[in-house]
Order: C-alpha cells, then structure tokens, then sequence
C-alpha cells in the first residue's frame, strides 16, 4: 500500500473506532428529555376562583404601561405606582375576573391584594411579550367619586 492510500484509510478507521467507542459511553447516560413536560395550570379555589400561583402572569415586566383610564382611576382612588407593583408581584389572580382566552397579548388578569396602607385592590393587567399594561385599578372596599373616559354612567 502506498503512503498515499495508508494516511486516509487510517484516519477513517480512527474515526469509525472513536464513533463507535462513544456510541457504547451514551448508552449508560440517563435519557434526559429534550423539553420540558407541559405544565399543568393550577386549579383556582372553588369559593373565590384566585389562585396564588403565576400561571403565565409575568410579575416582573421590562416595562410599565399605564392606559389613560387606569391613571384616572389611579388619581381617583390614591393609588399609586408602587401599590400597583405590589399587587403585581404580591396578588392573587382572580380567575373569575379575568379574560385568558385568545392570543396571549390579549389575556387580561385580574390581580387581587392588599396594599401597605391596607387598601383591597383588583388591578386589570394586560400582559404582551415581556411588557405589562395597566388596564384599570378597583379599590374592593370603597367606592370614590370619580368621572374617567371610559365611564359609563
């Protein structure tokens, strides 16, 4: 056999041993899935339809919107920025209130909770992509006087 021939013929059989030697190491690895099991949503409590789990909510958002009724509202009932976040990242989602059906950007969820000064908010959260949309704000306990676009009266 001439040198010319030799150095492929052996660089193959190198090759063919070393795929064949790690093809029997990869039979004694565990098998790992190559995606994750769907995760199934939580069931809401059958009395108030809330669960405190996420189920899609993303709490920490890139970035805040506020439509033009929600900060009407938010003048109107002493709410600020922050209460807002808190019942963002603390709050329970309100099933019952919330719209989920249809194209993600177009889910509406309605979060439940206390603020520090005590005050029981629902706030309408329209979360698109990693960005967040406050519909509107709702204090539970206290109806305050207030004219915002949108009202019906």
């Amino acid at each position: 056999m001439n040198s010319r021939r030799t150095v492929p013929f052996l660089l193959v059989i190198i090759l063919v041993g070393f795929l064949l030697s790690n093809r029997h190491c990869n039979k004694h690895r565990p098998v790992v899935p190559t995606s994750a099991p769907a995760a199934t949503a939580p069931s809401p409590d059958q009395s108030t339809g809330t669960t405190s789990q996420d189920d899609g909510l993303n709490r920490n958002p890139s970035r805040m919107h506020y439509t033009k009724h929600a900060r009407c509202r938010m003048g109107c009932r002493h709410i600020d920025e922050a209460e807002i976040l808190q019942i963002l990242k603390n709050g329970t989602i309100n099933y019952r209130k919330s719209e989920l059906e249809g194209e993600p950007c177009r889910h509406k969820y309605a979060v439940e909770g206390n603020t520090s000064d005590n005050q029981r908010l629902r706030v309408i959260f329209a979360p698109c992509g990693d960005e967040m949309t406050v519909v509107t704000c709702i204090d539970l306990d206290r109806e305050w006087p207030c004219d915002c676009p949108g009202d019906h009266h």
